[in-house]
């Protein structure tokens, strides 16, 4: 009878399992065999950063890191993936020391590289095409597979050389400025002079709901198809059709607070794409009056329209008031933009689970 009651029922254990070390070195070797096994040049990091500079843009804006070289070595170790690329650089970035902060920047102090707007036929400054595919056809150009020195050449003599890179205006009008100046814009704090300290959520964990200023952080270094597909989605359900204001892509100057003198010094530029999204909105018991137009607002490393121009939609559905669409619920999109973390998950599926 003792006996009896002092059996006890097994206990269910999760166990690690050790396969040594060799198996995922091997693993790895192999993927270094499959990038160089051809019987091609290597491919420099010059020529990534030089020629597949869309790419790189990308990885940085992902990557929350801007440092052109380095993103371009993370695309050339990852084959080309920019999910893979971006966590790289993230990973790098999270080793280097944070030794300061560069003041605001003000977009107004924009070298315009490209000015778009789809809502205004004539506007103050004029539009600017700069560089773009909008407007080509979409068709392969087989002549690129035999590109010589000498037709690469011939190229560079006529932009140069020709109209194509033409001196234009130093800046803009900011389109939205104009706008706010005849009360056509819904008030928000960063026009009354109420700004909030900045949300660093690098530094601090996302708590929802999260200030504007986490949420654009997060918006801003989200990864690109995930926000266009959510973007989308609100368009293609007829939940919201936003008026694009402006698209502008440029470079602003970085400035800090000089350490000894204790004054705003330039210590160089980074280029960024804005965009300004606008919608309508009715006016309310907080803000009675005529009906005014909503501002959504993206920014991101690098030229990268489609990222900013559904960072801006987005920011315009988090806003909105009343909507069950599951881009206007904050904790939905800010977790499943992120790009590290989803693609993360999803990869860990293919590891051990017995």
């Amino acid at each position: 009878m003792n006996e009896k009651k002092d059996k006890k029922p097994p206990r269910v254990r999760h166990v690690a399992v050790k396969v040594g070390l060799d198996p995922v070195e091997h693993a790895e070797k192999l993927m270094d065999y499959f990038r160089v096994r051809g019987d091609s040049d290597p491919l420099s990091v010059k020529q990534v950063a030089d020629q597949m500079r869309l790419a790189v843009d990308r990885v940085m804006g992902e990557g929350s890191l801007y440092a052109p070289a380095l993103a371009a070595l993370a695309l050339k170790q990852a084959e080309g993936d920019t999910v893979e690329a971006a966590c790289l650089l993230r990973a790098y970035r999270s080793t280097q020391p944070r030794w300061g902060y560069s003041l605001p920047i003000s977009t107004r102090d924009m070298v315009i590289v490209s000015r778009v707007t789809s809502a205004f036929k004539d506007i103050p400054g004029g539009q600017f095409l700069g560089s773009s595919k909008d407007y080509s056809q979409k068709l392969l150009r087989f002549g690129l597979r035999e590109e010589s020195q000498d037709e690469i050449q011939a190229l560079l003599r006529e932009c140069t050389n020709g109209e194509l890179l033409e001196q234009v205006p130093e800046s803009f009008p900011r389109l939205i400025d104009l706008l706010r100046e005849r009360g056509l814009l819904e008030d928000d704090a960063g026009a009354k002079g109420v700004v909030e300290e900045p949300f660093d959520i690098t530094l601090q964990g996302l708590v929802y709901p999260a200030p504007r200023s986490a949420q654009l952080q997060a918006l801003a270094r989200g990864e690109t198809g995930g926000m266009l597909a959510l973007a989308y989605t609100t368009m293609s359900s007829s939940v919201s059709h936003p008026i694009l204001a402006e698209v502008r892509v440029g470079y602003c100057p970085m400035r800090v607070t000089h350490p000894y003198l204790k004054e705003p010094v330039t210590i160089g530029e980074v280029l960024v794409t804005e965009c300004d999204m606008l919608d309508t909105f009715v006016s309310s018991a907080t803000q009675p009056g005529a009906p005014k137009l909503r501002l959504g607002y993206g920014l991101c490393f690098g030229q990268n329209e489609i990222k900013a121009i559904a960072m801006s939609v987005l920011d315009l559905m988090l806003r909105s008031r009343g909507s069950a669409h599951p881009a206007s619920q904050q904790e939905f999109v800010l977790r499943n933009i992120e790009g590290t973390e989803s693609a993360g998950f999803i990869q860990h599926l293919k590891l051990p689970h017995y």
